[in-house]
């Protein structure tokens, strides 16, 4: 009986930890999500002021490797 209780305890423990990892991995995927989509509208934004000519080319060209820099797919 021992023996049954400690296994369970023991499933229990490596459940929690799974799970724990499990809502990380979210988070972070969540979180990193949010800042895609941030850069999306930004270089969206910045390539419509551009076609206004509300900015030079310079100014476009700085801004978008300031973007580019903190984005994973641009």
């Amino acid at each position: 009986m021992k023996k049954l209780l400690l296994l369970l305890m023991l499933m229990t423990v490596s459940h929690w930890g799974c799970a724990f990892l499990g809502g990380a991995a979210l988070g972070s995927l969540a979180t990193g999500a949010g800042y895609e989509i941030n850069a999306k509208q930004q270089m969206d934004k910045l390539e419509e002021d551009y076609k206004n000519e509300r900015i030079s080319r310079r100014e476009y060209e700085q801004r978008k490797k300031q973007i580019e820099a903190g984005s994973i797919i641009y």
